[in-house]
């Protein structure tokens, strides 16, 4: 991609400010709370026009399910080519009624809104990127496929089905969730993530009158919960929280159940196992009760790739031909980028440069997200590089 091409892209993206952000305004308007999905229909048909207007067959799966996702791809595609696909999720965090108390403003090049950063904000990205592609006539060497998903902010408990099956047959993922800080460095790693639920069974018994009766299922947590925080590693970035817990019957009783859900983050794969293995293990010390272990590494670690790291090489030659200086780096949390990274080459971040995510402040730069925009356009447009790393 010579610089005169790229500037053509980044102009006709800048000369698209006031529509991006009135789609924008639109998007998080249209509330759209992962607990609530009936109010999803709004956002779903916000969604899908914009979609069609640009020429896209659009379909909406999960159908039998409360959780519904859009799909969609181009009218005139050339069959057999390669795919390459392009994620994002409508769900947000905030309940309804939010919009009403912080509506979207634009202060500048700030805007702030509930959602505008994560992730309304990078399906706004697509939906230019497709455009831009359209008006400029650009070629496309691979199809696109478009997949928005309503359940992210939820663990994607009902789209993961979706994503695994797009993601293995697709050449390469580009996943908008917002950039890493305000820097906005892509993220090109991210630890994977674990729920563990600990149950433990005891005996009750009157703790006054029969106190060697019984076996305390709390006792035996407190030993658990020891045993738990003695895996963290910060060193190695090993997280493990027991985030909750909960156990006994009142206070004169000796607790015959306890129990504990736990997190935990992981920067590989090989470490997940290992960690599963680890809890799974976990043998009681009390005398007379059973523990019960359930749950592992539900979102697998996005690793820094081979495949990764030569899209990740291809995203920063482009975006030094727009005049960016692009970083990388690893997240803490999970994205639908987890799932897609173990089948094929994952870029995520891809979307809004800001700040504060799932936090009141939550805002957005519109130059550096147009930016980006940009520099999807440019990634859509070129050819596979690295089909075959692994």
């Amino acid at each position: 991609m010579d610089s005169s091409s790229a500037e053509r892209v980044l102009g006709f993206v800048a000369g698209q400010r006031d529509a991006a952000i009135e789609w924008l305004r639109h998007l998080v308007d249209a509330e759209s709370p992962s607990a609530f999905p009936e109010t999803h229909q709004l956002v779903i048909s916000v969604l899908t026009q914009a979609l069609t207007g640009l020429g896209l067959r659009v379909r909406v799966v999960n159908t039998e399910s409360s959780y519904q996702h859009i799909f969609a791809t181009r009218k005139k595609r050339s069959r057999g080519a390669p795919l390459q696909l392009l994620i994002g999720h409508y769900d947000t965090v905030w309940p309804l009624g939010t919009t009403a108390k912080r509506p979207l403003t634009v202060d500048g090049n700030i805007i702030r809104g509930p959602g505008a950063f994560d992730m309304k904000g990078g399906l706004t990205q697509i939906i230019l990127a497709l455009q831009t592609i359209a008006e400029l006539n650009l070629p496309l060497l691979l199809e696109p496929v478009i997949f928005f998903n309503s359940d992210e902010e939820i663990g994607s408990r009902s789209s993961t089905r979706y994503v695994r099956a797009l993601a293995r047959r697709a050449e390469r993922a580009f996943v908008l969730e917002p950039a890493l800080g305000e820097e906005g460095a892509i993220k090109t790693a991210r630890k994977g993530i674990g729920r563990f639920t600990i149950t433990v069974h005891g005996k009750a018994a009157h703790a006054g009158l029969d106190p060697e009766g019984g076996a305390s299922a709390i006792l035996e947590l407190s030993h658990v919960i020891q045993t738990l925080f003695a895996l963290n590693d910060a060193d190695k970035g090993i997280s493990v929280n027991v985030g909750t817990v909960d156990g006994g019957l009142q206070p004169n009783v000796i607790a015959p159940h306890s129990q504990a859900v736990v997190d935990v983050r992981v920067p590989t794969i090989a470490a997940g196992k290992a960690i599963e293995a680890t809890i799974h293990s976990i043998a009681p010390v009390t005398k007379n009760v059973r523990l019960h272990i359930s749950g592992g590494i539900g979102r697998p670690s996005m690793e820094f790739t081979p495949r990764n790291k030569a899209l990740w090489k291809l995203a920063f030659e482009l975006g030094q031909t727009l005049g960016l200086e692009l970083t990388h780096g690893c997240a803490g949390g999970g994205s639908d980028g987890n799932t897609t990274s173990q089948y094929t080459a994952t870029l995520d971040g891809l979307g809004p440069v800001g700040h504060g995510a799932h936090a009141e402040h939550e805002f957005l730069y519109i130059d550096k997200t147009l930016e980006r925009a940009a520099l999807l356009t440019l990634l859509l447009t070129q050819p596979s590089l690295h089909g075959g790393l692994a």
